[in-house]
């Protein structure tokens, strides 16, 4: 379940559960739009992965029975901040913004995709 962070740990501003404007990375790193969009243009800073809108946690339960909403699941009132430079950031930005984040394979430790692998095993047996 997600954590619902409070703010944007980049600039801090508040990010209530219902913030439209909230964005999360598939780590829950947790930042405003105007920071994701100006600052690290869609590149997460810690994983390098892009972001999306966070999903607003409904205030109650909306099916009898079951104890769901913001009243059984608050979320997380405690602060997050960034661990990253402002430099370290730019790097990382400068490094990953024009690689759709689909694409953003670590260079060190890029997995083989399967077709790659299939192509090569079926050119290997025509051989």
């Amino acid at each position: 379940m997600l954590e619902l962070r409070p703010n944007c740990e980049w600039c801090d501003k508040d990010l209530l559960p219902d913030a439209e404007e909230a964005r999360i990375c598939s780590y829950e790193c947790t930042y405003c739009a105007s920071c994701v969009s100006d600052v690290f243009q869609n590149v997460c800073p810690t994983c390098g992965g892009g972001f999306v809108p966070r999903p607003i946690r409904p205030k109650g339960a909306h099916r009898a029975g079951l104890t769901l909403g913001l009243g059984h699941q608050p979320a997380s009132t405690k602060c997050v901040r960034s661990r990253w430079s402002a430099e370290e950031v730019a790097a990382q930005v400068a490094r990953l913004k024009d690689i759709p984040p689909a694409d953003r394979w670590c260079t060190l430790c890029r997995p083989v995709r399967w077709i790659e692998i299939h192509l090569t095993l079926n050119a290997a047996r025509v051989l």
